[in-house]
């Protein structure tokens, strides 16, 4: 058991490097594409055609393939935690590359969610074997579990349809939101499908059952909806900020999710779970600093559902004061404005 967990802590680490380091190549390559033709973040797909962006998704997908290794080997509660190494990774290449200045306080937050991240790891509870993809469907099908995700199904469908058109270029919960959740469904549907690979591996074919297909599907849908928000959320908000809010979020929901499935947490002592709870209070801690300290963005005017300034103003040509310095203004405020 020591030396699966140790092969999975290796792989998930060797992930958080390409994976915090893809968010400033592809970030590079929205740059480039929103320059000359439709930003990400209003529906452009213009980054498909840049190469720098193709850079950053493959480093991205080097780094996926790693986590998807690593949960093979080790549990998700540890795997998942792991994440906050992207965070140091991605803010400090940020603050290199792309010229995000990242304040005091907010290096306080990574730390912050290090320590978290730490603590949680340190009081993870163990994983029982699994021998059949049935197993998992089994817990797929309880009622605790098919809650959780009619209430994932729920909210992303508000997000997307509601939210992320009026709200989503200024609040970088929208976005992020959508990611976290149908993340945590991706992990399951992720860890699922390893699970089948390993025991398929060692003899037993677990991809005769229809569950594994299924599966498969839900991580493929999942995982593209997850790329398409991603982006439009590294396009719309600083990186440095969007990769701790993301982890955060998508880590306590992936473990409660797992909780659920797995019941993980089964048979833990009080002070293991209040360890963990105190952990996820220091990572969420962490990730509020940081929010708190991030530099302004400023949306581009793109949809019908971002107010318009109510005063348009423009000089007058040949009018200057007598002193011949200071130009004079015309201002025309818009009528609706105060109605």
């Amino acid at each position: 058991m020591y030396s699966s967990n140790l092969i999975g802590f290796i792989l998930a680490c060797v992930s958080s490097a390409f994976i915090g380091s893809s968010f400033i190549i592809k970030k590079k390559g929205l740059k480039r594409a929103g320059a000359s033709g439709p930003r990400a973040s209003v529906g452009g797909y213009g980054y498909l055609l840049e190469p720098l962006w193709w850079v950053g998704m493959i480093t991205m997908i080097i780094g996926e393939i790693a986590n998807f290794v690593a949960y093979m080997y080790a549990p998700a509660v540890l795997v998942t935690p792991l994440g906050a190494l992207s965070i140091i990774v991605s803010a400090a290449l940020a603050h290199l590359l792309l010229d995000e200045k990242l304040q005091k306080m907010g290096i306080m937050g990574c730390l912050l969610c290090i320590v978290g991240s730490t603590e949680i790891v340190l009081h993870a509870p163990e994983e029982y074997s699994i021998g059949s993809v049935e197993e998992i469907w089994d817990s797929v099908t309880q009622t605790a579990f098919l809650l959780y995700t009619a209430s994932v199904v729920a909210v992303a469908l508000v997000l997307i349809l509601y939210c992320a058109p009026r709200y989503g270029q200024t609040n970088i919960m929208v976005y992020i939101g959508i990611c976290s959740v149908i993340g945590s469904l991706t992990v399951m549907s992720v860890k699922a499908i390893g699970i089948a690979i390993k025991l398929t591996l060692e003899g037993t074919n677990q991809f005769k059952y229809l569950a594994s297909w299924v599966f498969g599907m839900v991580a493929i849908s999942c995982i593209i909806i997850q790329l398409i928000y991603l982006n439009m959320a590294l396009d719309s908000f600083n990186t440095a900020v969007v990769s701790p809010i993301y982890y955060a979020l998508f880590t306590s929901f992936t473990i409660f999710a797992s909780a659920i499935m797995f019941k993980d947490y089964y048979g833990q002592s009080a002070s293991s779970i209040a360890s963990e709870l105190c952990g996820f209070i220091t990572v969420l801690s962490g990730t509020t600093i940081l929010h708190s300290t991030r530099e302004p963005d400023q949306p581009l005017v793109t949809d019908l559902y971002t107010p318009l300034s109510p005063r348009v103003s423009w000089p007058m040509q040949n009018n200057r004061d007598e002193d011949g310095q200071s130009p004079r203004f015309i201002a025309v405020v818009r009528p609706d404005y105060f109605n």
